[in-house]
């Protein structure tokens, strides 16, 4: 599988899982608050926080209606106007995100938006509505920097017909998130397993976008199954105004769940079996070899009777007890105490 960089990371299989705090539009129009967000995001651990760069008139006609899931009585094209980002925004929190140590990352939803987001950022990211516009999915590929594009509510297939698109450009780039988009998602809708289905198609990195409610579930399971990034919404309070904070992780929970999932991380290990450091002394201490179970004369055969296989502690190791069938049969070479340990020098050799 291939690796990505984005600015001095590498992201794939074997680096450190990114870490995405997704602030999205919970800026509330304010910049101090959204400066506020990347205060939060930094102070958990952060590697990057993304906002969502949009215009209205771009996304929905005037005329589209009113969305069901939020059940909020105003039509989604007055949400999305009330929800902008000015762009004058843009250098002004990436300077911000770079003075906390974070990467300034954005979505955007259509080409101009990309273009001025451009010279903030080294990525870029697509929403999952947008994967299937493909004329906004080239646009940004031939930008030439990496892109993340979240695959919600597509089959493998409509995945495919973007990942193509994307590299006809000659950008390899790509990386690439499962997703389920309803907000917050159900536990059982996450699919988290389709991280590893998309890996082994497209060869690139994948990683988790988590839109439910939980801060600890959904991230560790995408973290165990060998999910590269894990993106998830933020909100300074769960009782602020606007559409997407109630589904959002508070600060104390984005601390947590940034440090459960590093925690994580140093258990997964390397995936080579061999013993830790920090098992040897107790390796030493209770692995089994072959005891005398009672006074042993020189000469005398080796029996069930007279011998055991026991914990050595801090005895010194006898035969290995896969030795011990052989053992059996075979006459002493000297004297051996009770609960001494029965060595190869401890045995005549075989006639």
């Amino acid at each position: 599988m291939s690796k990505v960089r984005i600015d001095q990371r590498w992201i794939g299989d074997g680096e450190p899982c990114f870490i995405i705090a997704e602030a999205g539009s919970n800026h509330n129009g304010s910049l101090q608050q959204a400066k506020q967000l990347i205060d939060v995001a930094a102070s958990a651990g952060a590697d990057a926080v993304k906002f969502q760069v949009f215009r209205a008139d771009r996304l929905y006609p005037k005329n589209a209606g009113i969305t069901d899931y939020l059940r909020i009585p105003t039509p989604i094209y007055d949400i999305i106007a009330q929800m902008e980002m000015p762009y004058d925004w843009l250098p002004r929190l990436a300077s911000h995100c770079n003075s906390k140590g974070v990467l300034f990352l954005a979505s955007v939803f259509d080409e101009d938006s990309a273009d001025r987001l451009d010279p903030n950022v080294k990525a870029f990211k697509i929403a999952s509505y947008e994967m299937t516009h493909l004329p906004l999915v080239r646009h940004i590929s031939m930008k030439g920097k990496p892109v993340i594009i979240s695959t919600g509510t597509a089959t493998l297939e409509e995945v495919a017909e973007t990942v193509k698109e994307f590299r006809r450009s000659g950008n390899d780039d790509l990386i690439l998130m499962q997703c389920t988009a309803a907000y917050p998602a159900p536990i059982e809708s996450l699919n988290i397993r389709a991280v590893a289905t998309m890996k082994s198609t497209f060869g690139t990195p994948v990683g988790f976008s988590d839109h439910s409610r939980d801060p600890i579930v959904a991230p560790l399971a995408a973290v165990a199954i060998g999910a590269n990034l894990i993106e998830k919404h933020y909100t300074l309070s769960n009782e602020l105004p606007g559409p997407d904070h109630r589904f959002a992780l508070e600060p104390p929970e984005l601390r947590l769940m940034i440090q459960k999932l590093r925690e994580a991380e140093k258990a997964m290990g390397s995936g080579e079996k061999v013993p830790h450091p920090v098992e040897e002394e107790l390796k030493r201490f209770a692995r089994r070899s072959v005891f005398a179970a009672r006074d042993i004369a020189e000469g005398e055969e080796f029996s069930l009777a007279n011998t055991v296989v026991l914990r050595s502690g801090k005895l010194p190791l006898g035969l290995a007890p896969r030795d011990y069938p052989r053992l059996l049969g075979r006459r002493a070479a000297r004297n051996i105490r009770s609960e001494s340990p029965i060595r190869n020098e401890d045995v005549r050799p075989a006639t």
